[in-house]
């Protein structure tokens, strides 16, 4: 299933793909997409058909396919070649960082740049969206506690993250950094997490191309681990790292300026696109 949720800010609803690639509504089947929905009703879902849901208009805004995610957790430099682009060692064992749940918007949302950025920067991540509690479970196991993945672009405003002091966290959680969607496609449709296409592309310039199966901790090992040091919950996220080609390796660097567009994807999960704009302009 390719799930999503669309309509005004504040207003979305429910909805799936249908075999065409057009969008049902859900609205009557469940109330949102949201933790509940995902930790009881996912299975169910599969059983809906799809032809008889109301068509919806293609033109409609898409949001964040979760509802109320609750912790939006993410792996840093785990492909080898963007922690050499980085300056830094490849990790023994994942970097864990969380990203302000304020930072969510939908794929196609414009990313506004804080008032004082200087170096925001992309980062295209494959995202794992969990559907069944996760406490201390086995790397054999982890895969039946994931709802489903999706597209997530990780954006960073790097002089906050790596020139403030502190952790990474500030420049990582600034208000629309989190863009994730347009669907939440389950295991079932994913195809093999260990071989899905990224690529992301500023002004139809291609920037980033890699593969999950660069990953140096792959998405069992990931949900597996963070499970050790902290429950999940169905609706929370897990971005999983992005391949090279950010702004902060390039040479000479590169930064997003307002007037931007932001394009990118994964491999039969979607697309995004984002305008850039500064906060107050």
């Amino acid at each position: 299933m390719k799930l999503l949720r669309y309509g005004p800010k504040g207003q979305e609803r429910p909805g799936m793909l249908d075999a065409d690639g057009g969008i049902r509504c859900l609205a009557g089947v469940i109330g949102d997409i949201d933790p509940g929905v995902l930790g009881t009703r996912l299975a169910a879902l599969a059983g809906v058909d799809v032809a008889s849901l109301p068509r919806v208009d293609a033109g409609v805004r898409l949001a964040e396919p979760v509802a109320r995610v609750g912790k939006f957790i993410c792996i840093g430099l785990n492909y080898r070649d963007h922690a050499a682009e980085s300056g830094q060692p490849v990790p023994t064992e994942p970097i864990i960082f969380t990203k302000a749940i304020s930072a969510i918007i939908g794929p196609n949302d414009d990313v506004v740049l804080p008032p004082t950025s200087a170096k925001s920067d992309w980062e295209v991540e494959l995202g794992v969206v969990i559907g069944k509690e996760a406490r201390y479970v086995s790397v054999e196991d982890a895969l039946g506690h994931i709802a489903g993945v999706c597209v997530v672009n990780d954006l960073s405003e790097r002089e906050y993250q790596l020139e403030r002091g502190g952790t990474w966290d500030k420049g990582k959680g600034c208000d629309t950094f989190g863009p994730f969607g347009p669907y939440l496609v389950t295991l079932d449709e994913a195809g093999d997490l260990n071989a899905l296409g990224l690529w992301l592309d500023v002004n139809g310039e291609r920037m980033q191309t890699g593969s999950t199966s660069e990953l140096i901790f792959d998405v069992p090992f990931i949900v597996s681990y963070v499970s050790r040091f902290m429950s999940l919950q169905p609706g929370d996220v897990i971005s999983t790292g992005t391949p090279p080609g950010v702004g902060m390796g390039k040479k000479p660097q590169r930064w997003l300026t307002e007037g931007d567009v932001i394009t990118l994807g994964i491999d039969g999960l979607g697309e995004q696109r984002q305008a850039v704009r500064r906060y107050g302009a």
